[in-house]
């Protein structure tokens, strides 16, 4: 006997099987969060990255009752740890805490295994911290930026910078800077904030441009001479230290800013409870006393725009890197 099929009974069977498709998806957010969760960290220990991300994981774990890991593989200005976290399930126990330099590796790498758009899902910002520039006054004869300034035109490329590797927002602030000022300043590349801060800070090179996170502390006990910061006003924490605009840069105007990511594929639920949980964790008096000492801005936005800052900051940088010749391997 031939079978037929109402218009209500097919809706019904599509319906069926929509759920079914949707039914380990849904039973992976409902038994989250697992035990144990991984935030990767593209970055050596001791940068940047982890001066916001290792607290708050702590507080989210906390928040969660679970242990929330912060897992750090640096290499190739971030790109080599990202490359790995695009590569994991996508079941909500691995996240990426990565920043405002994967939005620029695009256009620096010739080649990249990832797509900081097509592999990962936006959660929120979690940090957004102006760069200053600072140098080594041990090594560096000058006390002020417009000494600095004669100096680095008297001497083209004698003066170095460091940097937490080459296409990180600080090797590009650095380039801005010397298109900007006209000058000709030798960049010297390292594997992560950290060893950099730490060869400045040993004199082995002579300035960087940096977050305020990792450079506050060592401007504040003058082992570092901070020139200006790339804001258009001054800092409430640094009222003496002038901007870039007062220094005559007024277009060196660059933030350093990190995220959460979840790996594309994760379930909505699973995404929506972590960005809720990050924006209550922010909301503690613990977070925000480590987030002010390290004239640092709360995070906390919407998934949606923060994915629009990552579409921006992407089409900000081809043009810098465009106008400064800079490309990689």
């Amino acid at each position: 006997m031939k079978r037929t099929f109402t218009t209500s009974r097919r809706g019904a069977l599509k319906m069926g099987l929509a759920a079914s498709l949707a039914a380990p998806s849904i039973a992976r957010a409902q038994a989250w969060p697992p035990g144990t969760i991984t935030w990767i960290n593209p970055f050596p220990a001791g940068g940047g990255t982890d001066t916001f991300a290792r607290p708050l994981a702590a507080q989210v774990g906390e928040q969660l009752g679970c242990q929330i890991i912060v897992d750090n593989k640096g290499g190739a200005g971030g790109t080599v740890g990202a490359s790995q976290a695009a590569k994991m399930k996508p079941d909500g126990s691995v996240f990426f805490v990565g920043a405002i330099h994967h939005t620029i590796a695009p256009s620096i790498y010739k080649s990249l295994d990832y797509d900081l758009e097509k592999n990962f899902e936006p959660i929120t910002m979690i940090a957004l911290v102006p760069q200053v520039v600072s140098i080594n006054p041990k090594r560096v004869p000058a006390k002020n930026a417009a000494e600095f300034l004669v100096y680095v035109r008297a001497n083209p490329g004698k003066v170095n910078y460091a940097s937490p590797g080459a296409g990180t927002a600080h090797h590009l602030a650095g380039e801005l800077f010397k298109l900007e000022t006209k000058t000709e300043i030798t960049h010297i590349p390292y594997r992560g904030a950290g060893p950099a801060m730490q060869d400045l800070l040993a004199g082995n090179v002579d300035m960087m441009f940096d977050g305020m996170g990792t450079s506050a502390t060592q401007i504040r006990s003058d082992r570092l001479l901070g020139l200006a910061v790339a804001t258009p006003q001054r800092l409430p924490e640094f009222p003496d230290m002038p901007t870039s605009a007062e220094i005559g840069v007024p277009n060196w105007i660059v933030s350093t800013w990190y995220g959460l990511w979840a790996i594309k594929g994760t379930p909505q639920p699973i995404v929506d409870r972590m960005y809720a949980e990050i924006v209550k964790a922010m909301a503690t008096p613990k977070m925000q006393a480590i987030w002010k000492d390290q004239t640092a801005q709360m995070g906390g936005e919407k998934p949606a725009d923060f994915a629009k800052r990552i579409r921006t900051e992407i089409e900000k940088w081809q043009k810098v890197v465009a106008a400064a010749g800079v490309k990689l391997d």
